[in-house]
């Protein structure tokens, strides 16, 4: 089972059909709270049980990490297919966005982008199985439970994935502080595959070789780079209020 702490995770748990939720344990004393409150009615509406037992159990159960009084008990997250984040597009959409995303390796980061992912309307987010941050209730809880909204994919070669999304009439956005073209001159067109690379070393070779352009964001502070998951909001951002021009808005 995986542990999902915190009110707002525990909710986007509660409300989701894929989390499994097995079980929520709250702290005594926090049932009068607003939020956990609302958590329990909807854990009544769907017949999910709840147990109420002293702090120190939720905190062993949370394993020291911040959660508000409150935790679930779930079943392992299952990672989607490539197959099923290409048929993903947002309703609102013509085109398709997909945020590939080159070993990351801090969990805060991988939730946040995730959660800006989902924010922006991605069809859904990639990610490699090997030296990156998989699914843990960290990241369930950096993601505020957006990781319940949008599937994630996990591969073994981001750069075979990246040919095979081409093969699907994707263009390849690599994000480069150094020499990408100015995001906001961009027309971004067509579906977008956007590759965000590591914390440290950024976009590896063999899969900047798969992109077909590179897209950097005007830096005017003296410091020459963003953190990886404000990055990725300022480009998602760009990329979807460009595509909203021509959004289907009868579909609302």
């Amino acid at each position: 089972m995986q542990i999902v702490h915190g009110v707002n995770p525990v909710m986007e748990a509660l409300k989701s059909n894929s989390s499994g939720i097995a079980k929520i344990v709250v702290a005594k004393g926090k049932r009068r709270t607003n939020n956990i409150r609302k958590i329990l009615e909807l854990a009544d509406q769907k017949r999910v049980d709840v147990e109420f037992r002293e702090m120190r159990h939720i905190e062993r159960l949370a394993g020291g990490k911040a959660h508000q009084g409150i935790v679930s008990l779930c079943k392992e997250y299952t990672y989607s297919s490539v197959e099923e984040i290409i048929d993903n597009r947002h309703k609102l959409f013509k085109e398709s966005l997909i945020l590939v995303l080159d070993g990351i390796t801090d969990p805060q980061n991988l939730g946040s982008l995730i959660r800006t992912a989902h924010c922006y309307g991605a069809n859904g987010v990639i990610i490699p199985a090997n030296r990156a941050v998989s699914i843990t209730s960290t990241v369930l809880k950096a993601s505020a439970g957006a990781v319940y909204h949008i599937p994630v994919v996990r591969v073994v070669n981001v750069a075979k994935t990246i040919d095979y999304l081409k093969e699907k009439g994707f263009w390849i956005y690599g994000a480069d502080a150094g020499q990408g073209q100015d995001i906001y001159s961009v027309n971004c067109d067509g579906n977008i595959g956007l590759v965000m690379g590591s914390e440290g070393r950024g976009i590896r070779p063999l899969v900047r070789k798969r992109c077909d352009f590179f897209v950097s964001i005007p830096i005017l502070g003296k410091v020459d780079s963003l953190n990886v998951s404000v990055a990725a909001g300022v480009i998602l951002h760009e990329i979807t209020r460009k595509k909203l021009r021509y959004a289907d808005t009868s579909v609302l």
